[in-house]
């Protein structure tokens, strides 16, 4: 189809959707930007010059004048022309850019726009430098704390520690660059030996005899030509020529293991430990490896099961702040099934981004055979998880996930591995250390798992590359290192106490090995790719753990601040409405460490496990099953509306003062009932041998009710609201990364917070009776201040007390109260928080507008808007 160029006139553009334009092949090259088929009019009067009298002057005008009138003539013919020629080919027509089907019909599309790129745009990585170790002595960290010096030769030693293995790894294997891309020579990967194009696998087994590789390629019997021949660092080394006619030796998709003979002469059969896939067949019980070598590629975006994914979208700018909503793809459904990664990337992506959260952290990538162990005992550390789709398609989430703007971290496992010797890595050669410790030292005994030997030179190796791994080939922008507590220290953590006194973290307690190593892991992330975010969990407290490793810090970006979520079940599980100790709630809301950033939250996966409750159900518990419904559906309980009340507070709270991010997992923005309990049988605790029984195999309860809160009859969709709001405050208003942080009151009488975060007041009162009218507050600024967001919003299951329609101005004056120079009166009604906003920054009828967020009263975007 030709689409004539205007050789006068204004830009005009009539935009096609991506699909629109492959199924026409006349119209892929045309230049674009956004998807626009464009026509570009050079003006012809952009060089005129006016004369210095002014009939000159008016003549050159005049000529403009129709030289634009002929231009927008031609403009016009040329658009009906290119519109004729559409239409005649079968496309329909898009509506004009201006009109109401052109415009935002979505909130989200105002605060989270989808990004728009080229058609056949494909995305590529930009990597940064390995930086060498600073010259310092490792103590540059003290800075921020001056307590550190009294450890000073800790530092040091563990500062020439990463010195001395950065040094060998550049003298040794070519940089740390080259060293973490050793997926792309371990395993199976394509190559050429002796001018012949082929597969190589190689396989570090030092303790094997004897190595083939086996399969559905030869049948499962290795010919002379599949054995391996092992080399002086005991890599095993293979190379399977392609056939004469250019196919691979092994097929894609085809089902591979190796055989080897132990040290002590027993045939075994192992998964390679560097497989890229592996999967079970539904009637077999073990796993088998699988080479995953798609022989074609696919055009950006394309989801085909046998191309290999081209990622089309750039990952979104690292944001001010994480809102992340932790998630797992297999309990995604709201069916009792196993859910799949491209319905998930279907159904649960457009729900986050509606939400307001800017990245999700997923949970269970790595395969593990284990299926109810929460993806935490992984087997397969290269493999994403078989149950739920293809690498490929897990590529085509990510890249849907960065188009709708949303930062996606994984939930890493280095901390410890699965103790599986026939789907694991574990005894791979038949020895007992290889990648691990040896003896008991290598053993879990609460985990039941392997513990990694961080000192050993092909562990680095495995472990860096895989971290790499997914960065290079998925694309994803971080990680939640899980376990960090257990690596860091001989003792694990287990039976233990962390008082705060320093020589708890820099003793003969601390495994220094495994602390280079995260400091290692934090450079190759950070340098490689410069907006990479590293979180740790680690409950221990460890001082300098979120300072820069070229400091001398451990290097992450921020430490899970694991003591909030333990606190709130302690208040719900041990006291009374009346014994809430504000004082202490708010102290531990903000005890971290100064310079060192936080994730908060209320709840994670940890409290939604069986064996413990959910935030919504220790407030509720049975009558959440049958008193849910909303007024005049079903019958009232004031226990669900103190819990739907103390809820939203907590959740709130929480984000205010907790920390610089925010986490909530999957389905507890709605007080998602009962707990996860993934299918299991009867088994034995490892650590006490006490019976579990299991449930049966039953995925009933490992799923997510969407419906429940997406039915207008139930109270659900209330704190599903609230939620929303109060991120998409966080969106407007920046405060989870505002450096100013004050909370003015914490009063266990009156049971009243409050706080200061950014510009924002919020005040809380947890009082189960007392509502307290002309309540004095007292802030940091003067002037006007509106209700940008209540909880008390008939819309989040309130009575409408204290609301933003009411559109109250409630002025500072220059009175002094609770150590602030300003203060004001409000209405606190029991059990509600309220935020007040510089009153020009409020709209009490936003949320009746297209960009609207129901119950959130702020002015446009907001003053610091970003997502």
């Amino acid at each position: 189809m030709l689409v004539r160029g205007l050789p006068n006139g204004p830009r005009v553009s009539l935009r096609l959707t991506d699909s629109q334009r492959c199924n026409q092949p006349n119209l892929r090259g045309i230049p674009t930007a956004g998807g626009a088929v464009t026509c570009r009019a050079a003006s012809a009067y952009a060089g005129s010059a006016y004369s210095a009298d002014p009939a000159g002057a008016l003549a050159a005008l005049e000529e403009e004048n129709k030289l634009l009138k002929t231009t927008i003539a031609d403009a016009k013919a040329s658009i009906m022309e290119l519109e004729t020629q559409l239409k005649a080919s079968g496309i329909p027509l898009p509506a004009p850019e201006n009109s109401p089907d052109m415009m935002p019909s979505q909130p989200e599309d105002f605060w989270s726009p989808a990004l728009e790129v080229p058609y056949n745009y494909e995305y590529k990585d930009r990597y940064g430098a390995i930086s060498p170790i600073p010259g310092h002595d490792g103590t540059e960290c003290f800075s921020w704390d001056s307590a550190l010096w009294g450890f000073a030769e800790h530092f040091r030693y563990r500062w020439r520690r990463l010195r001395s293995i950065r040094q060998s790894i550049d003298d040794n294997e070519g940089g740390l660059d080259n060293f973490t891309k050793s997926y792309n020579r371990f395993g199976l990967n394509r190559g050429v030996h002796e001018g012949r194009k082929g597969i190589w696998y190689r396989e570090w087994a030092p303790g094997a005899k004897a190595l083939a590789l086996i399969g559905d390629f030869n049948n499962w019997t290795p010919k002379d030509s599949h054995w391996a021949f092992k080399n002086t660092y005991g890599v095993w080394e293979l190379f399977l020529p392609d056939g004469p006619d250019g196919t691979p030796a092994i097929p894609h998709r085809s089902k591979v293991k190796c055989r080897l003979e132990t040290p002590d002469g027993q045939w075994v059969e192992r998964i390679p430990a560097w497989i890229k896939w592996a999967t079970q067949a539904w009637n077999e019980i073990q796993f088998n490896g699988v080479h995953w070598d798609p022989p074609e590629t696919g055009a950006p975006g394309e989801i085909a099961s046998d191309k290999k994914y081209t990622f089309k979208y750039p990952r979104p700018p690292r944001p001010r702040s994480l809102r992340i909503y932790e998630c797992h793809v297999g309990m995604s459904s709201q069916e009792p099934k196993v859910n799949s990664y491209l319905e998930f990337r279907r159904d649960v992506l457009p729900r986050i981004r509606a939400l307001g959260y800017n990245a999700i952290q997923i949970m269970a990538i790595q395969e593990h055979a284990y299926y109810g162990s929460f993806g935490y005992h992984v087997t397969n550390f290269f493999a994403p998880s078989s149950r739920c789709g293809t690498p490929e398609e897990l590529k085509a989430l990510i890249d849907e996930a960065h188009r709708l703007g949303i930062i996606v971290l994984m939930d890493i496992v280095h901390s410890h591995a699965s103790k599986n010797t026939n789907d694991g890595i574990n005894m791979f050669d038949g020895t007992d250390a290889m990648y691990f410790h040896g003896g008991p030292r290598g053993y879990h005994w609460m985990w039941d798992s392997r513990c990694f030997d961080y000192g050993n030179w092909e562990t680095l190796r495995f472990l860096l590359s895989n971290t790499r791994y997914w960065m290079d080939e998925f694309k994803f922008d971080g990680y939640r290192f899980d376990g960090v507590t257990s690596m860091m220290y001989h003792h694990h953590g287990l039976s233990y106490s962390f008082t705060g006194n320093y020589e708890e973290y820099f003793g003969m307690n601390t495994d220094v090995d495994a602390v280079v190593y995260l400091q290692l892991v934090n450079q190759l992330l950070h340098d490689l790719f410069p907006n990479a975010i590293t979180i740790g969990e680690d409950v221990s407290g460890m001082p300098a753990f979120c300072r820069p490793w070229h400091e001398g810090g451990v290097g992450f970006d921020f430490r899970l601040q694991m003591a909030i979520a333990d606190k709130w079940i302690e208040v719900l599980k041990s006291h009374d409405d009346h014994s809430w100790d504000m004082t202490t709630i708010t102290h531990t809301l903000t005890n971290r460490r100064y310079a060192e950033s936080c994730v908060s939250y209320a709840e994670s996966h940890d409290q939604a496990l069986v064996g413990d409750k959910t935030i919504a159900f220790w407030l509720m518990d049975k009558d959440m099953y049958d008193k849910m419904s909303v007024p005049g559906k079903g019958p009232a309980s004031a226990i669900v509306d103190r819990g739907i009340a103390l809820h939203k507070m907590i959740r709130l709270v929480t984000l205010a003062l907790g920390g610089e991010s925010y986490l909530n997992f999957m389905g507890n923005e709605f007080g998602h009932p009962e707990w996860i309990d993934f299918p299991r049988d009867n088994s034995y605790d490892p650590s006490t041998g006490r019976f579990i029984q299991g449930n049966g195999g039953s995925m009933d309860k490992c799923r997510r009710r969407w419906d429940l809160a997406d039915s207008e009859n139930l109270k659900y969709k209330w704190l599903m609201a609230f939620d929303r709001a109060m991120c998409h405050l966080d969106k407007a208003f920046g405060f989870q990364g505002a450096p100013h942080q004050w909370i003015s009151r914490a009063d266990s009488s009156d049971k009243m917070i409050v706080c200061e975060r950014g510009d924002l007041m919020f005040v809380f009162n947890f009082h189960p009776t007392r509502s307290y009218t002309d309540y004095r507050v007292g802030c940091n600024a003067s002037g006007p201040y509106k209700i940008v967001l209540s909880s008390d919003e008939e819309v989040f299951g309130g009575y409408r007390n204290c609301s933003k329609d009411a559109s109250v101005t409630f002025v500072a004056q220059p009175m002094p109260h609770d150590n602030r120079p300003f203060s004001f009166l409000v209405y606190a009604p029991s059990r509600t928080c309220v935020v007040y906003a510089p009153a020009g920054w409020v709209d009490s009828e936003a949320d009746r507008k297209p960009h609207g967020i129901p119950g959130l009263a702020v002015r446009d975007l907001g003053p610091y808007f970003a997502r």
